[in-house]
């Protein structure tokens, strides 16, 4: 968070830290985990977390990287994501054995942390809260997006004990009938059946009640996504504005003849009827990637401000705005979801790049492809 240490995780067992200032290598985790490192979450400025396809957790102290501080376990396959509610002290991973899993670090020992599920769903792909900590969002490969609404992470969830806010698709009708200015209660529900991550059957009494959404109601949407015509699409990386006014969203088509970078705004207040259909996203930009490294995931982030984009694309990486001066989001909200323009590109790698990442405190970019190679840039415009 201070900039002092860019950390990449690898995917032969390692981890490599790097001073972004000087570009020089500090240090090598050769056997950080038994198998690939898929993701490193910083908690503060010392302490961090790694996760592995090996199923555990680690954290670590920078101050004594020799061993680990502890390893967790709970996870069944391999583990994905990393999240943190700096408020609770509360660690959330999400794995491939669709368990999203909560950590109390508050009562961590050399053993591990106490932990219990949270949350489960098939096909899981991606998991992120918002930086308020009040929603989490869950991305599926099977093309749904999950939405926890006034998120309680000290209640657990099982099947049918959460109430739903019945699950629908967005679509520009509704976004051009609509506009911006809040959810969207119109038209037809999708009904989901068994072969979905939910199914209506198990929505709760809770969720019939008049008066506003409980804790924890659970939203089930099929983001529009350009270009795929009822073919069905992979929602492979999901991320944040940090300002918590959109997600960003890398999808792919099932037949993997297509990759888009889409952008959806929040649109907040609970539906007209506890029961009506809801929609909180609606389409603002996209654009269409160069569809390079089929079935690799590439992961893409927002600036710290929120107003620009860095997205894997090809053997390099594309900065991308929501127009051409780099404005804000919410000055520039199209009534149809419009392009989002590039504003550079910058390559330098010799193979797919498959994630990048702004530093949150200076104009430098990191990216890391499938060799190995990563790069730091300091673009000027």
């Amino acid at each position: 968070p201070c900039r002092s240490v860019l950390t990449v995780a690898c995917e032969q067992t390692e981890v490599l830290l790097f001073d972004p200032i000087s570009s020089k290598h500090i240090k090598t985790l050769s056997e950080a985990h038994e198998d690939c490192v898929n993701n490193i979450r910083f908690l503060d400025n010392r302490l961090f977390a790694t996760c592995s396809d090996d199923t555990t957790i680690a954290l670590w102290d920078l101050r004594k990287l020799n061993s680990k501080v502890c390893t967790l376990h709970g996870h069944t396959s391999w583990v994905k994501n990393i999240e943190y509610d700096t408020n609770t002290r509360l660690l959330v991973t999400s794995g491939f054995d669709g368990n999203v899993i909560i950590w109390d670090t508050n009562r961590c020992t050399e053993d591990g942390c106490p932990h219990k599920k949270f949350f489960h769903t098939r096909f899981l792909m991606r998991m992120r809260l918002t930086p308020d900590c009040s929603k989490m969002l869950i991305s599926t490969s099977s093309g749904y997006l999950l939405i926890l609404h006034d998120l309680d992470l000290n209640k657990s969830l099982e099947v049918g004990s959460y109430p739903i806010l019945r699950a629908r698709r967005t679509t520009s009708s509704d976004i051009t009938s609509s506009g911006s200015s809040g959810p969207r209660a119109v038209g037809s529900p999708c009904h989901q059946n068994d072969s979905g991550p939910v199914s209506e059957k198990h929505m709760s009494r809770s969720s019939q009640r008049e008066g506003g959404s409980p804790r924890n109601s659970l939203e089930v949407l099929t983001p529009e996504v350009p270009g795929e015509r009822d073919r069905g699409n992979c929602i492979t990386s999901l991320q944040l504005h940090p300002k918590g006014w959109a997600t960003l969203l890398r999808c792919s088509s099932n037949t993997d003849d297509q990759e888009w970078t889409c952008v959806y705004e929040f649109q907040e207040g609970a539906p007209v009827r506890p029961v009506s259909p809801r929609c909180s996203l609606r389409l603002t930009h996209c654009i269409e990637e160069a569809n390079v490294g089929r079935g690799y995931i590439k992961e893409l982030c927002f600036s710290p401000d929120g107003r620009m984009i860095s997205s894997p694309h090809g053997f390099g990486i594309r900065l991308l705005g929501f127009d051409a001066q780099c404005s804000e989001l919410v000055d520039c909200l199209p009534k149809e979801a419009s392009p989002l323009k590039e504003i550079r590109s910058l390559y330098s790698h010799n193979d797919v790049v498959l994630t990048t990442k702004f530093s949150p405190t200076h104009c430098q970019i990191a990216s890391g492809c499938l060799s190995g190679r990563v790069s730091l840039y300091q673009p000027k415009f």
